[in-house]
C-alpha cells in the first residue's frame, strides 16, 4: 500500500521529463504535468518551439552518427523515449537510456517494450561512475568499440561542476574515436524578465533547478573532448530553419540553444 501511495504522489507532482513529453505532443504525461506546462507556456511561449528543436537536433545528429558507423548509443538523462527517440530513429542501434526518476524509468521501460536493442536503466548521471560500471553498460559496451554518447537537453539541469566532472568521466571511460553530442541552453546573463524569473522558479519547485549557460561557459566545460569542425552552432542553423525563430522567441533575454559534437581523439 505504501508503494502505491508513493506512485500516486509521483503522478500528482509535475515532472520535467513528462512536461518535455507533453511539449513534444507525446501521450505520457499526467494532469499535473499538463497544468505545469500550460503555466510555463504562459510565461515563456517559445518553450515548445525550443523543445521541438532539441528533439529534431537529436534525431538529425543520431542519424548522422549512424551514417558514420555508430551503432551503440548511451543516452544520459533520457526522459521518456517517445516522439522518435533513438531506438525508433535508428532501429538497429543498441541503445541504453538513463533517468533518475523511478516513474519515468518504469514508463520508459514499458515504452521500449520488446525492442530487443534498447534498455532503460534507472540511475542518476551525477553518479556516472556507478552507471559506467553497471552490468548493463559493461555487457553492452564493454568490448572497447566506439560509442556515441548523448547529452541532449540536460546540461541545463546540471551545475557547472557537475557538467565538468561528467565530461571528464565520460572521456576517460569512452573508447578511442567515440563521440559525444550535447546541447547547451544559453541566455544573456545580464538580461532577465519577470516571466523568466517565474519560469525558473517553477523548475525549482519541481526539484529540477534550471541553469542557463553562456556560450563561453559551454565551450569551457566540455574539456577534454574535442569539438568537431562544425563547432558550436545554434540548433536552428544546424537544422536550416533560422527563419522559424523570431525575436519574440528570444523572450527578452537573448535565448539561444546550441548543439555540438565532440570526439575522443
Amino acid at each position: 500500500m505504501k508503494d502505491d501511495a508513493q506512485k500516486v504522489d509521483m503522478t500528482t507532482i509535475p515532472n520535467a521529463a513528462r512536461i518535455y513529453d507533453y511539449m513534444l505532443d507525446g501521450i505520457h504525461h499526467y494532469e499535473a504535468d499538463r497544468q505545469a506546462a500550460g503555466f510555463m507556456l504562459s510565461l515563456i511561449p517559445s518553450t515548445k518551439k525550443w523543445v521541438q528543436l532539441l528533439r529534431r537536433y537529436m534525431n538529425l545528429t543520431v542519424r548522422q552518427l549512424a551514417g558514420e558507423g555508430f551503432d551503440r548509443f548511451l543516452d544520459l538523462a533520457s526522459g521518456l523515449p517517445t516522439a522518435d527517440h533513438i531506438h525508433s530513429t535508428i532501429p538497429d542501434a543498441n541503445v541504453i537510456y538513463i533517468d533518475n526518476d523511478p516513474l519515468v524509468a518504469t514508463i520508459g521501460a514499458n515504452i521500449i517494450g520488446e525492442h530487443g536493442n534498447a534498455r532503460y536503466l534507472e540511475a542518476d548521471i551525477r553518479d556516472i561512475a556507478a552507471i559506467l560500471d553497471s552490468r548493463v553498460v559493461r555487457d553492452a559496451f564493454g568490448d572497447g568499440r566506439k560509442v556515441a554518447i548523448g547529452l541532449n537537453a540536460i546540461t541545463c539541469f546540471l551545475t557547472h561542476d557537475e557538467i565538468r566532472k561528467l565530461m571528464v568521466a565520460l572521456y576517460e571511460w569512452a573508447p578511442l574515436n567515440s563521440k559525444l553530442f550535447a546541447t547547451f541552453e544559453t541566455r544573456n546573463p545580464t538580461m532577465m524578465t519577470p516571466q523568466m524569473q517565474q519560469f525558473l522558479a517553477a523548475f525549482d519547485q519541481m526539484g529540477s533547478p534550471y541553469h542557463f549557460l553562456t556560450l563561453q561557459e559551454s565551450m569551457a566545460l566540455v574539456a577534454p573532448w574535442t569539438v568537431d569542425e562544425m563547432g558550436f552552432r545554434p540548433l536552428a542553423e544546424v537544422l536550416g530553419v533560422e527563419a522559424e525563430m523570431t525575436e519574440a522567441d528570444r523572450e527578452g533575454v537573448e535565448l539561444e540553444f546550441y548543439g555540438a559534437v565532440f570526439t575522443k581523439q
